[in-house]
């Protein structure tokens, strides 16, 4: 693995947990080590722990980096409204998930890898979960204004497909043929043809 260098200003909490991610998505869990993220990242020996003294700090930063770079690639908070239209909303959740699935498999194999590690450490399963309530409140706003009568409910179809799509086309049988942005959006379509129906006078 090649040394990693900070985009210019980028702190190195930034790059420590950018690097972690990487050792998880190339080597797994068993790679991640203060010194290899040291190695790794071209830092001085010791730089990780002065920055994460435990390896559940370690952990935490990962996911805390994690589920920032998630935000930022599948843009929830920016999505559209519901309410001006199915159309463009479609355009966007099969836009952002064909961008993550096509520039930034690594993610979630890293992911993967965390989650998997949180079901043996019950202190990373609370930080884990935790951090990934943030993405839970914007999608059930965006199914409520889309007209679902149970926006939770619904929200969570929502994710368990596209958890299974993202899990097929990174380490599963699908990993060689990922949909293209267009096959995206017709799932997003009938999925949410199905759970709320039609939509009255709009174009899909």
């Amino acid at each position: 693995m090649a040394a990693r260098t900070a985009p210019p200003g980028a702190p190195r909490a930034e790059l420590i947990a950018d690097t972690a991610l990487a050792l998880l998505a190339e080597r797994g869990m068993r790679g991640l080590t203060h010194r290899a993220v040291d190695e790794a990242a071209g830092l001085p020996q010791g730089s990780t722990s002065n920055h994460a003294r435990t390896r559940q700090a370690l952990l935490e930063a990962a996911v805390r980096r994690l589920a920032d770079r998630e935000a930022a690639v599948l843009t929830v908070a920016e999505m559209p409204s519901a309410m001006g239209g199915r159309g463009d909303l479609l355009d966007a959740m099969a836009l952002a998930l064909h961008r993550y699935l096509t520039g930034h498999p690594e993610l979630l194999v890293a992911r993967y890898e965390l989650a998997l590690e949180a079901t043996r450490r019950p202190e990373l399963r609370e930080f884990y979960d935790r951090t990934g309530s943030r993405f839970r409140a914007p999608l059930n706003a965006l199914m409520a204004e889309a007209g679902s009568p149970e926006p939770e409910r619904h929200a969570l179809s929502l994710v368990a497909w596209c958890e299974g799509l993202m899990f097929a086309c990174a380490v599963g049988s699908y990993h060689a043929a990922v949909p293209s942005a267009e096959e995206l959006r017709q799932g997003f379509r009938e999925l949410l043809r199905g759970m709320l129906g039609p939509q009255a006078g709009q174009s899909e």
